[in-house]
């Protein structure tokens, strides 16, 4: 008898699982508005150079005055980063205009008392509480950048830790993490105070995420591994559109930070609730604890009768293979320590970069659009709602594998022909961005499942923050690929869709682990091998009708 099959006898798709994911699921709600927050609190809006301290013209009202100092772009805006070191008065009595390109650049200067901003959009954003405009610019990519960097060092630092303290410790210190760190951001005096807080931020939600996906992983059966998973995916859909919303009534960057960091304090107080993974628990040889916590679950899906007959004995003889396959510590080393799990690791490597490279590439600047920034976020969050649909469908009938694939290629291609599109056709532009977020949106899905059915039990955290750790490197990198806009505005697209594609092309090289049971050990994924014969063919005797899997399916969704 091994885990499975215990996880049978109390209960695998019973109340206690409805309300264990429900309650791993709600977190996620509120995990987007960290994540995609930067677009509301960095929004960059309308601005110039505020007219001299020192100039008084009692004539003249305040846009009369700014006029006098500051000089028109080509596009006829008002210049964002030049004014003019004395007032043109000949600008006020004649039709004639002045623009920067032609004129000298003596006569002009930076904005030395500092910037008008327009508010109508946000009453305030950390570019006009802090002025990140013009030579600071690059500060709004170094603020996301600083962010991801946390994520990365937090996939790292909890992946590790929780394989030897546990998921639901390290899962209750990210949610008190992230609404402390939250809340100080929301309250920052500066800068690099607030970039501290959103790294420690960043720390937080990559804990969250690994815990949350592990201790639900680790609860449910096989064959509805692809629905629960694709449900809590939908979670972090309905987020995006809960941040529009915030955001949209919330027009203040400090309150909204702080409205999208409270609801962690709640789920910080009933995550005490939740049960330890038994299966961590018995190969952690901790046996009397594992057998609590099934017991706990059968009480609750009401099979006290088959929970009594669970003791430490029983599990320690049942799960005998697995336990001595996994004496001894394990370390990231280990990923890359025998043949099947390095190429599993590299190949999941290139697919996590590339898809939260391009992923984050498009969700970061919203504003490029020319679109009103409420309605394209709304509109980036409502696509993955088909597009998960459709991923969830094609992993349950054609496999993880051409699943995970075909999404990437497909944003892949879809980002280039955006490149050949003219800017003036906004519309078109907007909807091939659209196509292709959706695209990596079910790229994202899919490999969450993907990677958690590929490593065994015993290295599924270190594996997990492994593949995470490659994700943010992406994420970090993705707003910095922006700045070369500026001097080639083609390149970041071209970079943008060529990395998909080359992932798409490693992914070719994963195994396929369509209804196939979870490994526990690295002995068993190495078992699953023959020589030079496919890797999925050794998992021909375990797979599940997909009679059996459309009726699990049925199940979840009542």
């Amino acid at each position: 008898m091994a885990f499975a099959d215990l996880l049978e006898l109390v209960g695998s798709t019973g109340r206690f699982q409805i309300i264990h994911v429900t309650l791993l699921s709600l977190p996620i709600l509120m995990m987007a508005s960290h994540n995609l927050l930067q677009n509301f609190v960095a929004l960059v809006p309308p601005h110039h150079c505020r007219a001299p301290k020192n100039f008084s013209a009692p004539r003249l009202d305040p846009s009369q005055a700014v006029r006098l100092f500051v000089p028109l772009e080509a596009d006829g805006q008002l210049s964002k980063c030049r004014r003019y070191a004395t007032p043109q008065f000949h600008l006020q009595t004649s039709n004639a205009s002045s623009r920067t390109a032609d004129t000298p650049s003596k006569d002009l200067q930076g904005c030395e008392d500092g910037w008008d901003y327009d508010t109508s959009e946000m009453s305030s954003t950390i570019i006009s509480e802090w002025d990140l405009v013009c030579d600071r610019r690059s500060y709004k990519q170094m603020g996301q950048s600083v962010y991801m960097g946390g994520v990365l060092v937090g996939s790292v630092v909890f992946g590790g830790l929780a394989d030897r303290f546990g998921r639901r410790m390290l899962l209750l210190l990210s949610h008190l993490l992230m609404a402390v760190s939250g809340t100080c951001a929301a309250f920052a005096p500066s800068f690099p105070l607030f970039c501290l807080f959103r790294f420690l931020c960043g720390m937080a939600l990559s804990g969250m995420i690994l815990n949350s996906f592990s201790l639900i992983l680790e609860w449910i059966p096989t064959k509805v591994r692809t629905v629960v998973g694709t449900a809590t995916g939908y979670c972090y859909t309905m987020g995006q559109l809960i941040l529009a919303g915030v955001a949209y009534f919330v027009r203040d960057w400090r309150w909204l930070t702080l409205a999208v960091s409270m609801p962690f304090y709640i789920s910080f107080l009933y995550s005490w609730w939740l049960q330890e993974s038994a299966r961590w628990l018995v190969l952690s040889r901790k046996p009397e604890q594992a057998v609590k916590n099934l017991r706990v679950v059968a009480h609750i899906n009401g099979r006290e009768a088959e929970g009594r007959r669970i003791n430490a004995e029983m599990l320690q003889e049942s799960m005998m293979k697995e336990m001595s396959c996994s004496r001894g510590t394990h370390s990231a080393m280990d990923l890359f320590r025998t043949s099947v799990i390095r190429v599993i690791t590299i190949c999941l490597s290139a697919v996590w970069f590339s898809t939260s490279f391009a992923y984050y590439g498009l969700s970061m600047d919203l504003q490029k659009f020319g679109v009103d920034i409420y309605l394209i976020q709304v509109i980036f969050g409502a696509v993955d709602i088909p597009a998960k649909v459709i991923g969830v469908v094609c992993m349950s009938k054609i496999g993880r594998r051409p699943s995970q694939c075909a999404a990437l290629i497909l944003a892949g291609v879809t980002i280039l022909i955006n490149l050949a599109v003219p800017y003036e056709m906004q519309i078109l532009r907007t909807s091939l961005a659209v196509l292709g977020k959706g695209c990596l949106a079910a790229s994202f899905n899919c490999c969450y499942l993907y990677s958690g059915e590929l490593y065994p039990t015993v290295i599924r955290q270190n594996g997990m923050g492994w593949v995470s750790m490659m994700a943010r490197v992406g994420a970090m990198v993705a707003p910095l690929v922006l700045l070369l806009g500026e001097t080639v505005p083609w390149l970041p697209g071209l970079i943008y869709g060529g990395a998909p594609i080359i992932a798409g092309i490693f992914a070719i090289f994963l195994p396929e682990t369509l209804a196939v049971p979870l490994p526990d050990t690295i002995q068993d994924m190495e078992d699953r091998t023959y020589g030079n014969q496919p890797f999925e063919s050794s998992f021909k005797e375990h797979e599940v009708p997909l009679k059996d899997l459309t009726s699990s399916v049925q199940k979840e969704e009542i």
